[in-house]
């Protein structure tokens, strides 16, 4: 008797589709974001009494000392962590900036100012333009140091939902731009001269009379916006949207999107009256800033260091910029009859953000005992020790600190904290080889960039989160990554390989470049 053989029907999905769809089912596996790293505490806990018995031959670049594993399992350390639960949750640095943020933009909501910019916005950019104009919008929110994350990136849903898209699809499209791109702008921003610092600290180890201009990755950061926007796109709506629309369906309770178009005759007016106060309160942040001795510069006269007044003032600034307007077209379209549908628009934005609340209030002690513990700290002086000792050709270690700088990016979300780490190793060693200093740093931002955007320890990863649960509110964490992880490829593969085009073609990184590039 033969027997009867019954073959499995064969998985057509792509290969791509699946990897995504096995991230997505493993993430959501996870527990809630608050929980996990409430988990994540007791972890470092642990390891960090199991590594605290072992001796570590990795020096530290900022003191010259020897690494140490703190225990952080001892009675004094969980005296100090118990007393400072509080002080870490205020000091949690996307804590204020988001509520500050979020206030002010409540008030434009509410009053239906963003609305019907949106609507005259979505009247003069072609829909199939959107994508890349978010992502262009995403990316020049550089400038205003984090404020695209709680301005650009919402919007981004906004915009895609109004127009009948995935909204999923416009968060991503935004988070890509502006997290995703954070080393690629059309123009300078804060993080330029912060990370100059240390790369100028690190080439000194070498040569001491050597000298690295802020600028100095700016042509290629500028013509990376290129890339960051034509990569962003293709990736949206050839790769991301057509797999949420599959897989991710949209509550049926979500508010309803504005309706394109439909502007009245008392809303063009209000509109108009608003936008006035905008443009009047811009005018008067950039004349204050203009004049030399401006109140708004730092010691040495500079605006856009992270020091200066302006700079740190971004945040206010844009709170003004969202309620002012706001009121405004409130008081003009009859949406505010009084200073309390002013207070009660703020209220109701500020209802939303609990469960961001709840996240950061767990988010933030993690990130201080895993700082404590000097366990990122160790994975990444074990990474670049093991990068040295391979002793690759020189494109090779470019892509080396590339793909490392992603990877550490994974256990440690503060740009200047993983440059001072690694840079004073990568930096004196590839100069010894004829390899710039530019260019390292621009390696180092490349990989940096590329990861941002699927790490759960980016600061304002539990904010993305929280956008994403205004249209979807059972998403999980998984759901966010695996969204995010075909931009975070694509970037890490084609940057590289434009940075390696950009440095055998001989063309310079930036103003005052100090090394010869080596042939290729």
């Amino acid at each position: 008797m033969s027997e009867l053989i019954v073959k499995r029907p064969l998985d057509k999905k792509p290969l791509l589709q699946r990897f995504l769809d096995g991230i997505e089912a493993t993430g959501n596996k996870l527990p809630d974001p608050g929980m996990m790293f409430a988990y994540g505490v007791g972890i470092v806990f642990i390891v960090s009494l199991i590594l605290s018995q072992f001796s570590w031959n990795f020096v530290l670049p900022s003191t010259g000392e020897m690494l140490v594993v703190e225990n952080l399992v001892t009675p004094t350390y969980l005296a100090e962590f118990v007393a400072n639960m509080v002080p870490a949750f205020v000091g949690f640095a996307p804590l204020g900036i988001s509520l500050v943020a979020v206030l002010g933009v409540g008030v434009s909501e509410q009053s239906g100012f963003i609305s019907t910019a949106l609507k005259k916005m979505m009247s003069v950019v072609p829909a199939r333009s959107l994508t890349p104009v978010l992502i262009l919008v995403g990316i020049l929110s550089h400038a205003a140091s984090d404020a695209g994350y709680v301005l650009v990136i919402p919007i981004g849903g906004v915009l895609f939902y109004a127009a009948g898209r995935h909204p999923m699809a416009g968060i991503a499209a935004a988070f890509a731009g502006v997290s995703g791109g954070f080393s690629a702008s059309f123009v300078p921003s804060a993080v330029d001269p912060l990370l100059q610092g240390f790369t100028q600290s690190a080439a000194q180890l070498y040569d001491l009379g050597y000298l690295v201009n802020p600028l100095c990755n700016f042509f290629f950061t500028a013509t990376s916006s290129l890339l960051v926007v034509a990569v962003g796109w293709y990736v949206t709506e050839r790769i991301v949207e057509p797999r949420l629309n599959k897989t991710l369906k949209i509550d049926d309770d979500v508010e309803d999107a504005p309706e394109m178009g439909s502007i009245t005759p008392l809303e063009n007016k209000a509109f108009r009256a608003a936008g006035s106060v905008l443009l009047a309160c811009l005018t008067i942040i950039a004349l204050i800033g203009i004049p030399e001795n401006s109140p708004m510069r730092d010691a040495e006269g500079s605006l856009t260091s992270f020091g200066a007044p302006m700079m740190r003032s971004i945040v206010p600034f844009i709170f003004f910029c969202f309620v002012l307007p706001g009121i405004v077209y409130g008081r003009i379209a009859g949406t505010f009859k009084s200073s309390s549908d002013v207070m009660s628009s703020m209220t109701q934005s500020m209802s939303g953000m609990g469960s961001y609340l709840v996240i950061a209030f767990f988010c933030a002690q993690f990130l201080v005992v895993f700082g404590d513990s000097n366990l990122g700290t160790l994975l990444a002086l074990a990474g670049a020790e093991g990068l040295k000792a391979l002793n690759m050709p020189g494109q090779m270690t470019i892509v080396g600190v590339i793909f490392l700088s992603g990877f550490v990016n994974l256990v440690i979300g503060s740009a200047s904290a993983k440059w001072a780490l690694i840079g004073p190793i990568f930096v004196p060693m590839l100069m010894a080889v004829g390899i710039s200093p530019e260019l390292t740093q621009a390696a180092y931002r490349v990989g940096d960039s590329s990861t941002n955007i699927i790490t759960p320890l980016l600061p304002y990863f539990p904010l993305i989160l929280v956008f994403c649960k205004r249209y979807i509110k059972d998403i999980g964490i998984g759901s966010v990554v695996s969204t995010m992880m075909p931009y975070s490829i694509a970037l890490l593969v084609l940057w590289t390989i434009y940075l390696l085009i950009y440095w055998s073609l001989g063309l310079p990184l930036g103003i005052a470049a100090g090394y010869t590039y080596p042939a290729m």
